[in-house]
């Protein structure tokens, strides 16, 4: 039985997105639907929480230490240290539309979805951006796109359209960031489906499975090699972090649940901390001019 603690006192509604920060050593994270983006440092137990004026999908680390929010309609530098905001683009909205999972590659380009916040129709975009150009339109069609993750040597990409009950994977060229035909890689068990990953230095893949209250590690075959039970109905996200990069952090969510819900589980929408017994991998930072 893995030993799983809460790290914290703060509750989300929307856990997401959670970063380890080597620099700061430091896990930054969002919450979607507060909207706020949050840092927490283990070593002292302190939290900082940014409120943002929209939902926030997703944020990355830039190479200059500020971080990469995706908020709105547009992608933004946000410094955590005087908390100034600077446009860098910003991509069509329709309206009801809202940022979900982003991250970026080994060679520090930002990817990330759109999706309908209310309809989760299959509008959907996936977007790659790099340096300070435009945001490019990739793939469309997508009902929720989560998932975002790159095996060690940046040759394979990862992404699930999480209403499919399925991840994918395609080669990937680390050279222009162009995947290649996409491939079933793992299938997850409704209700349950898949929601952000990251991979470890083993290539393997974890996945934080929304309503299947279960973290899964996949072999690079997509065979299941491990389930780690939650105590939580809705894991959203899961990041390595520490000084070693060997503490499994895992966002969780309290939307839309009933008081009697939340009462039969108390840590829905904590940070969650357990030890997977291997290693993570650097998250690499947005490269702003490459």
């Amino acid at each position: 039985m893995v030993e799983i603690a809460r790290i914290g006192e703060q509750v989300d509604i929307l856990g997401e997105s959670p970063l380890w920060d080597g620099d700061a050593q430091a896990l930054v994270w969002v919450d979607i639907r507060r909207p706020a983006i949050r840092r927490l440092h283990p070593a002292s137990g302190r939290l900082e929480t940014w409120p943002m004026p929209e939902m926030v999908g997703a944020i990355a680390l830039v190479d200059d230490g500020r971080l990469l929010v995706a908020m709105g309609a547009e992608i933004l530098l946000f410094d955590p240290a005087n908390g100034a905001r600077e446009t860098l683009a910003s991509v069509p909205r329709p309206d009801g539309h809202r940022f979900n999972d982003g991250r970026c590659d080994r060679q520090g380009r930002f990817w990330v979805g759109t999706m309908h916040n209310v309809t989760r129709a299959a509008v959907g975009t996936l977007y790659r951006m790099q340096g300070r150009g435009a945001p490019v339109p990739v793939r469309e069609g997508l009902c929720i796109p989560n998932s975002l993750a790159w095996s060690p040597d940046g040759r394979t990409m990862y992404l699930a359209d999480s209403l499919t009950h399925r991840i994918d994977a395609c080669d990937y060229d680390p050279a222009t960031g162009t995947p290649g035909a996409w491939r079933p890689f793992a299938a997850t068990v409704p209700p349950g489906f898949p929601d952000g990953a990251t991979v470890d230095a083993e290539g393997f893949l974890w996945s934080a499975q929304f309503k299947a209250s279960q973290v899964v590690r996949y072999a690079l075959d997509g065979r299941v090699d491990r389930v780690i039970p939650m105590p939580v109905d809705k894991p959203t996200a899961v990041a390595f972090g520490g000084t070693n990069l060997d503490v499994l952090y895992v966002t969780t969510a309290s939307q839309h649940m009933t008081p009697d819900e939340l009462a039969a589980q108390p840590l829905a929408g904590a940070l969650l901390a357990l030890d997977p017994g291997v290693r993570g991998l650097p998250e690499p930072r947005y490269a702003l001019n490459p």
